[in-house]
């Protein structure tokens, strides 16, 4: 055989077998279409008014959120409504069907009829008529006298990426069809810019943000600007008093503001929401704290010092806190290209280092000026080993681990040899998607596991409490699966 006849066969050959693939995978993608759409249709029959829950028993007699619920009731917090509105909106970017775009839309009236006064959300929203006279809401503004609106909760929750989430969908939602006058659009138009001008409106003087906030500007003169301090005098019990106005780092409440409103700024072409979250990239600088121990807190109060929240979460540094901010600050310098924002990582890195109790192990909190592990209960005491807790709060909080040290640390090192220019390039090359005909073998297994995991009434059921359960968990993680798929097999065609 001729090189060129033993070319062209093996052309053939590969044609042929290209083929083949490209017909199974084709096969395996339209099932995975009708399985995606069966499932959201089925989600969408247990919705309350566009919204959802975390997870509801089958014959839908028990529902809940992080707590219980009812038929009335939807949840923010993840995996709640503002998640299942971006696994619709992956859904409608991976099929271009418009199903999914009305089940985003839906989502977003359900949240637009939930916003509070103060421009976020409560945890869950309610919509029983009378039960929902407990929130004062955005369109109770001049309906309801200013007494009995007093009255009413008006808390916008920060906390576990309640509002930023639920802002950051709205945001993505609208440029899909930013010129559309329909009241609809324009109600969540409105929605998203009342929202992300309180979230601005909420940020102290100081350039923190509180974890709960109520609507209410504070005097600037409460909030100075200053560095960071250890008061001598820090309390060793906890007082009983409030902590939701503290400046919160404490699960990412700052981190979670910053990259909201950097989010916004970009894609709404907003520079003054930019300038608002980058006067949180300098609360960060500033909330460092002095030596020898210069990592974060877990929050501050108005002074720039570290301060008690839950009774079992004393003042302390924190290891978890700091890898955050480490990251964030990165991802700051990264944004603007402006060195400060790395200038406070050698120094928590070495304290970091130091502060290791066990091979990539840390303390989640340290005593301020001994960097001894503390530990809290819910007495308001401060202790020095687990095994002095309650049996409880032994196992119910992360005392001990990890907690992203290994990886913020290489981050960081890596921002301050490598410099912007190449990390960047480093970012981009790990988010390309890769080869489109390996991502498709490696994920045909799982996609066929998925499609016959589908029960016949369109649910992915999970096991919760040893009970099977609709979860928006279970819908979210496959509909991705299955959105990654569609997208391997169109990128296999280009």
């Amino acid at each position: 055989m001729t090189p060129f006849v033993l070319r062209s066969a093996c052309a053939v050959w590969v044609g042929l077998v290209s083929g083949t693939v490209s017909l199974a995978a084709d096969t395996l993608a339209t099932e995975a279409r009708a399985a995606l759409a069966k499932a959201t249709a089925a989600m969408q029959g247990i919705a309350t008014e566009g919204g959802y829950l975390w997870r509801y028993s089958p014959d839908l007699s028990a529902r809940a959120g992080e707590n219980e619920a009812t038929a009335t009731q939807i949840w923010v917090q993840t995996p709640g409504t503002p998640a299942m509105g971006f696994a619709f909106l992956r859904a409608h970017a991976s099929t271009g069907e418009a199903r999914y775009l009305e089940a985003a839309w839906a989502v977003a009236e359900a949240l637009a009829t939930g916003q509070l006064a103060s421009g976020g959300w409560d945890y869950l929203i309610e919509f029983d008529p009378e039960k929902r006279a407990a929130w004062y809401r955005r369109d109770d503004i001049g309906r309801v006298p200013v007494d009995e609106a007093a009255k009413r909760r008006n808390v916008s929750t920060y906390d576990d990426d309640n509002t930023q989430q639920a802002l950051r969908f709205l945001v993505a939602l609208t440029i899909i069809n930013s010129t559309s006058d329909t009241a609809r659009d324009q109600r969540i138009r409105e929605t998203r810019d009342y929202g992300l001008a309180k979230l601005a409106e909420a940020q102290r003087p100081s350039g923190g943000w509180p974890q709960r906030w109520n609507g209410q500007r504070v005097d600037p003169a409460a909030y100075p600007v200053r560095n960071a301090a250890i008061d001598p005098a820090w309390p060793r019990a906890h007082s009983g008093q409030p902590y939701s106005d503290h400046s919160t780092l404490n699960d990412d409440t700052q981190r979670d503001c910053i990259l909201t409103l950097l989010d916004a700024a970009k894609k709404l072409n907003r520079p003054d929401l930019r300038a608002v979250a980058l006067r949180g990239g300098e609360f960060l600088r500033r909330a460092q704290l002095p030596e020898p121990q210069p990592g974060w807190a877990q929050q501050y109060d108005a002074r720039m010092h570290p301060a008690w929240a839950r009774a079992f979460e004393p003042p302390g540094v924190s290891s978890r806190e700091s890898a955050g901010v480490m990251s964030l600050l990165v991802d700051l310098y990264l944004e603007t290209g402006d060195f400060g924002f790395l200038e406070p990582l050698p120094r928590a890195i070495v304290w970091l280092r130091r502060s290791e109790i066990a091979p990539g192990r840390w303390a989640r909190l340290y005593e301020p000026g001994t960097n001894r592990p503390i530990f809290g209960d819910r007495d308001g005491k401060i202790y020095y080993s687990v095994e002095e807790l309650t049996l409880e709060r032994q196992t119910g909080y992360a005392w001990k681990g990890a907690f992203g040290v290994p990886a913020a640390i290489a981050q960081a090192e890596a921002a301050l040899t490598l410099g912007r220019e190449a990390l960047l390039a480093r970012r981009d090359a790990a988010a390309q998607p890769g080869d489109a005909a390996k991502r498709i073998t490696a994920l045909t297994p799982r996609v066929r596991a998925a499609i016959d995991a589908l029960g016949a009434e369109g649910w992915w059921l999970a096991t919760v409490n040893e009970a099977p359960a609709i979860t928006t968990s279970a819908y979210i993680a496959h509909a991705r699966l299955l959105c990654d798929y569609l997208d391997a097999v169109r990128a296999a065609k280009e």
